[in-house]
């Protein structure tokens, strides 16, 4: 056991247990803490992704929800639209109506008018006739007879009314 070889390799072997404990746990210690912030990376991933997931069903929920309210907005102004369409329609029409009526009216106006214009006219050329037929038919002897006889009729005629 004096070998010098021997005691060397005994000494190496012992620096190595002595010494690569103390490498061991140094390593195992910064390894593990390497797997602790590796493991706290996946938990914030995971966290995070949660938290994207959970983004992504609000925005989808929200974009639903706006969709929906487009349509409804659509719809009524649609309905708004056709409702506009028939009140102008009917407006339209309305208004045509009136003025037919209203040129009804003035054409009726104008034909009374005219109407009554020619029996003025008529009226005035047969009193113009018969004053110048009266005028030229007449004489005072014609005259007296005819004024005798309505008294004489006068009585019957009292009578009749």
């Amino acid at each position: 056991m004096s070998d010098p070889k021997f005691w060397v390799a005994v000494s190496f072997v012992l620096f190595f247990l002595f010494l690569g404990k103390k490498i061991w746990g140094v390593m195992t210690a910064a390894l593990d803490g390497k797997a602790e912030g590796i493991r706290r990376q996946l938990a914030e991933a995971a966290e995070l992704r949660a938290q994207a997931e959970q983004m992504l069903a609000a925005a989808e929920a929200e974009r639903a929800a706006a969709a929906r309210e487009a349509e409804d907005l659509l719809a009524r102004a649609r309905s708004e639209a056709e409702r506009l369409a028939a009140a102008a329609a009917a407006e339209a029409e309305a208004a045509a109506r009136r003025r037919e009526r209203m040129a009804i009216d003035r054409i009726a106006a104008a034909e009374a008018s005219a109407v009554a214009e020619v029996r003025n006219a008529a009226a005035d050329i047969a009193g113009a006739a018969a004053r110048t037929v009266i005028a030229e038919t007449l004489d005072a002897t014609a005259d007296g007879a005819l004024v005798d006889q309505s008294v004489a009729d006068l009585p019957k005629a009292l009578r009749a009314a």
